[in-house]
């Protein structure tokens, strides 16, 4: 029963996800009561998420450290300053930029695992860039936030650092562990029964975390039209600069596709939390509209990947180690 609701929640990904966001500005009176939830629910969704991955990942990096290296500057380097630039050419708001700025420079999605796999692309490669810029999180993203926004904002930088060290990296961490110390049969056992509840906590804390932008939806204007049309823009480019640069830098394919997904995807979830914690509401707009696009992209973007392997690389496709 719970693995057929699994199925069934990752088929339907793409439309519980906006489905979920619409609930929570509908409900934003009971999101608001229970907003003290989040954190727990998040890092017990990371928990969960973590299950499947192991410390040999980490071996990855002496064997691809430029791909390693070149994916974590593009989350946090080369996104956030095309955000920048986009942002503050189109909006006059520096609340919104700050958004904007917050939804690509998050780490990378958990969720890009199972795209990577989907699509045939190098899994020991992804899982190890997840597993470090996981675990880079509460000292890059408070870093970039200060660097980008501190001497306009006064963010409490050492909470930020807690917050993602206990609602990421220690869960990450217990989940790896079990993993190891199990030899793999945690994932078998206790990460396929409970992995439904991973999705329903993620669409659980998009509900929760849409109460905070409920009174801007009160009024639909042409700017928040606007602003989840440039959210798409960052989303669809994240993707496509990292297909771009792939092709003309790693020319080997199932390199390619782990870059492509752990670049373009996003643990928007934590942004979110980040976000509406820290940050006036408005600020959350660009973040929690970037949910929209996640699972829709990434699922449009496999499709890409088959035809770019059908049509430019028909003779450097490699099988992934």
């Amino acid at each position: 029963m719970l693995n057929g609701l699994n199925i069934w929640l990752q088929k339907y990904m793409p439309i519980l996800t906006p489905v979920s966001l619409i609930i929570g500005v509908l409900f934003a009176d009971i999101g608001h009561q229970v907003l003290f939830l989040v954190p727990f629910i998040f890092a017990i969704m990371t928990f969960l998420g973590s299950l499947s991955l192991n410390f040999k990942g980490l071996t990855s990096f002496s064997k691809y450290p430029g791909v390693i290296l070149f994916t974590i500057a593009f989350l946090h380097i080369i996104m956030p300053i095309w955000a920048y630039f986009v942002s503050t050419v189109l909006f006059n708001d520096h609340m919104l930029t700050i958004g904007f700025i917050l939804s690509v420079a998050v780490p990378t999605g958990v969720t890009s695992f199972i795209w990577i796999s989907f699509s045939k692309g190098h899994l020991a490669l992804g899982l190890s860039i997840i597993l470090i810029d996981t675990l880079l999180a509460p000292i890059v993203m408070p870093a970039l936030l200060h660097l980008v926004i501190g001497e306009t904002v006064a963010i409490n930088t050492a909470a930020i650092m807690l917050d993602l060290l206990w609602m990421i990296v220690l869960p990450s961490i217990a989940g790896i562990v079990l993993n190891e110390l199990t030899k793999g049969k945690i994932e078998d056992t206790i990460g396929k029964t409970l992995a439904p509840f991973q999705k329903l906590s993620l669409f659980l804390i998009i509900m929760i975390n849409s109460s905070a932008i409920a009174p801007f939806f009160e009024n639909i204007t042409w700017e928040i039209i606007w602003i989840i049309v440039v959210v798409f823009i960052l989303a669809v480019t994240g993707y496509v600069f990292c297909l771009i640069l792939g092709h003309f830098i790693w020319k080997d394919v199932s390199i390619i596709t782990a870059s492509l997904f752990t670049g373009g995807m996003r643990n928007i979830a934590v942004g979110v939390v980040i976000a509406s914690t820290y940050f006036p509401p408005k600020v959350v707009m660009p973040v929690v509209f970037g949910m929209l696009f996640q699972q829709v992209l990434a699922a449009q973007f496999s499709k890409v990947l088959e035809k770019y392997k059908e049509k430019l690389l028909p003779d450097l496709i490699e099988e992934p180690n």
